[in-house]
């Protein structure tokens, strides 16, 4: 077994470690943390939950030295995982007390300004980051370490432009290490303009199959709402976390849910940070178990006790569809990943099948629902599209449910024969 002490971390990083309560190190720490202690700029394959954080974070508290300036930026994607990074990195700090500043949008600038002339380490989403470069508020000629936190959905909110920007007024000696879920094509030609002989590891986020049962109920459109607020309603459960594919469909679902008196609350990309805040202490605090939310708005988030994860349509990366199921049965504790999915969903959960055939989702009885009357129309909406019966279930799988014409779905006459695709 590896140990953090074979890496040749200093004693009193070691030290912050242990009073992290980590008592051994991840995949992605144990294959990275030697390279990037030597030095090397790195390229990491790994998700969110994986211990990333601590892997450049080592680098950043052996590198960085008290009182000399702005010596490591660390980009991210959203404000919530800039906090993160922030919080993880001034406990790893704890003996030298380093100044570390989160920059990001949706609140003032002015605190920002006043105190980056401080700052040591600086964590920040791009945008914030660029607007105080070209105020010149802000000195990167000093970085010796640059991180890309989430690279991939940097570049898929569009901030390619930005970070390249960013990038082209720090220091060309210096180390950087790029961190992607997935290592898209632009990440890697990115990472080819800017690295150095960079060393490529990956870790894939494991989800454990004796602890998380995946299901999937295939529904009509219109009843996809009517039968996730049934099942939120009769599964025991402890705190929940809905997917959505997109800000709009968030909002509908979150509102629906709170007009049928279940207490949902929505996080996405289109709040401002005070909200953002506010819904996250209510989540964490269970004033409210079932948070809402898209993949962006959900990265970085750290969310314990997730006893199911819902998908409300499937994410069209089916990387991301492990990133969402693997919320839940963490620490050795069971979980449940149930998809409801629609006419819609079909093409993309055909790709999460075919990508992960080690997968056992099994098709669920669907109960009958009664049919809401839903408060707005999601943009998916509408009457199902005829279309020829999903490629799993031509492959053998049995047919649908009937439902009659005022929405209620009728029992089926048989019960049928639950096989699990393997």
């Amino acid at each position: 077994m590896t140990t953090f002490e074979e890496f040749g971390l200093s004693g009193e990083l070691i030290g912050s470690i242990r009073a992290m309560e980590i008592s051994e190190p991840t995949e992605i720490q144990r294959k990275s943390i030697p390279h990037i202690i030597a030095g090397r700029d790195l390229i990491g394959e790994s998700a969110t939950g994986s211990g990333k954080t601590l892997a450049f974070g080592c680098a950043i508290v052996e590198n960085v030295r008290p009182g000399l300036g702005l010596q490591a930026l660390v980009l991210t994607p959203t404000r919530e995982l800039a906090e993160q990074v922030k919080e993880s990195l001034r406990q790893l700090s704890h003996h030298k007390q380093l100044k570390i500043m989160p920059v990001y949008g949706g609140v003032s600038i002015e605190p920002q300004i006043q105190y980056l002339p401080r700052a040591e380490v600086v964590v920040a989403t791009p945008g914030r980051l660029l607007d105080h470069i070209e105020r010149k508020t802000i000195d990167v000629s000093k970085i010796k370490i640059l991180v890309l936190d989430e690279a991939d959905r940097m570049f898929d909110m569009g901030f390619i432009d930005d970070v390249e920007a960013i990038i082209s007024k720090c220091p060309k000696k210096r180390q950087t290490l790029f961190f992607s879920a997935t290592m898209q094509t632009y990440v890697r030609g990115m990472a080819d303009r800017h690295m150095v002989n960079p060393v490529t590891t990956s870790a894939e986020k494991h989800v454990d199959p004796s602890k998380l049962k995946q299901v999937y109920y295939d529904v009509q459109r219109n009843m996809k709402l009517s039968l996730l607020a049934h099942l939120l309603e009769h599964e025991k459960s402890g705190l929940v976390m809905v997917f959505c594919n997109t800000k709009r469909t968030t909002d509908f679902v979150t509102k629906n849910l709170k007009a049928n008196r279940i207490d949902a609350i929505a996080i996405h990309g289109g709040l401002s940070q005070n909200k953002r805040n506010r819904t996250m202490e209510a989540f964490n605090g269970a004033k409210a178990h079932v948070l809402v939310c898209t993949d962006v708005a959900s990265r970085g988030l750290h969310i314990e006790n997730v006893s199911h994860v819902y998908n409300y349509e499937i994410p069209k990366n089916a990387k991301d569809y492990v990133h969402r199921i693997g919320r839940t049965a963490r620490a050795g504790e069971e979980g449940k990943a149930v998809n409801i999915i629609a006419d819609y969903d079909y093409d993309n959960f055909s790709r999460v099948i075919s990508e992960y055939r080690d997968f056992s989702i099994e098709k669920a009885e669907k109960p009958f629902v009664k049919m809401l009357a839903a408060i707005s129309r999601p943009e998916n909406m509408g009457r199902r599209s005829p279309r020829a019966r999903p490629r799993w279930e031509s492959e053998g799988r049995e047919g649908h449910a009937r439902h009659n014409t005022d929405g209620m779905q009728q029992r089926p006459r048989q019960r049928p024969q639950h096989r699990r695709w393997r």
